[in-house]
């Protein structure tokens, strides 16, 4: 009985440690760039139907997003412990130590390279860009309120990569060499990364004072509030234009959806001092925005 319940527990600190709940922003764009691919290639396939090879992209993505958030929180554990909000995170409370931190990431990094390994040669000799990206973010953050762009880059490579998965088991190296993600996976990662850049602006605001005490270059730390507020819009309205100008399927269904999700951004962020709780619902309506636009894409 100890045992499982130890089991469980372990469980259960390994899915608080990697945040399981974030991974939700990032799967609806996996499976979009997965659902494209199958579209554009669609008369080179083997077979019309979703394969084994979804599979081993999920394990990929998994181990992804597992490996960015424990180089994070390892990286991170001295900023951190002076961050009242983030002062009983795992390494700085004790509740984990850094050794099993840090075979999580060899577990989560031998998730990443088995996926790739079993999809194609292009995405195995690739899986080195995400690692060096996830790896560098954390150091982003102390120099520069860009921070938010390159944690926008960090997702904005799960369509990407789950679109490469599908076109290189084609084309070989040829899908990246004769631009065949161009344009439609290009501005999904585009819309992507920008999507993600405004939420994780907005994100920061709960850190303001910690991050202007500790020399964390966040965006909100760096300008007032009515610049934050401002550039949160703006950078929708952006990510609003790659996903319309992407419109993988031509369809009336997938501008509406990112239209609406847009919209429905922008009213929260401007609602934001009328809002009981800001963060939270924020959160939600950033996560359902991946979710929306991957239904938009399944019901044409």
């Amino acid at each position: 009985m100890d045992g499982k319940r130890g089991l469980v527990m372990g469980t259960k600190e390994i899915l608080e440690f990697v945040k399981i709940e974030h991974t939700l922003f990032s799967l609806p764009f996996v499976l979009i760039g997965y659902i494209l691919a199958h579209e554009q290639f669609i008369n080179e396939l083997e077979t019309q139907k979703f394969g084994i090879d979804l599979l081993w992209i999920l394990i990929a993505a998994i181990g992804a997003r597992g490996l960015a958030m424990a180089l994070n929180r390892i990286i991170d554990r001295d900023v951190d412990a002076e961050n009242p909000r983030t002062a009983n995170r795992h390494l700085v409370s004790g509740s984990m130590t850094m050794q099993t931190a840090y075979l999580l990431s060899i577990g989560f990094l031998s998730m990443l390279l088995l996926g790739a390994w079993q999809l194609n040669e292009v995405a195995l000799m690739m899986a080195w860009l995400p690692v060096a990206v996830f790896t560098i973010y954390p150091y982003v953050k102390r120099y520069s309120w860009l921070c938010h762009l390159w944690l926008g880059i960090c997702l904005g490579l799960a369509p990407a990569g789950a679109w490469l998965a599908v076109a290189a088991d084609i084309h070989g190296w040829g899908a990246i060499t004769d631009y065949l993600w161009s344009p439609e996976i290009l501005f999904i990662s585009l819309g992507v990364m920008f999507w993600i850049t405004a939420f994780d602006i907005n994100y920061a605001r709960m850190d303001v004072e910690s991050d202007r005490e500790n020399g964390i270059y966040s965006f909100p730390a760096r300008f007032d509030e009515k610049t934050t507020t401002r550039t949160s819009v703006q950078l929708t309205l952006v990510w609003f234009a790659c996903f319309a100008i992407s419109d993988p399927m031509d369809e009336i269904w997938f501008l509406a959806a990112a239209l609406f999700m847009a919209l429905a951004n922008i009213v929260v962020i401007l609602s934001r001092t009328k809002l009981e709780d800001f963060q939270t619902t924020f959160f939600r309506v950033s996560m359902l925005t991946g979710w929306v636009l991957l239904g938009a894409i399944m019901i044409v």
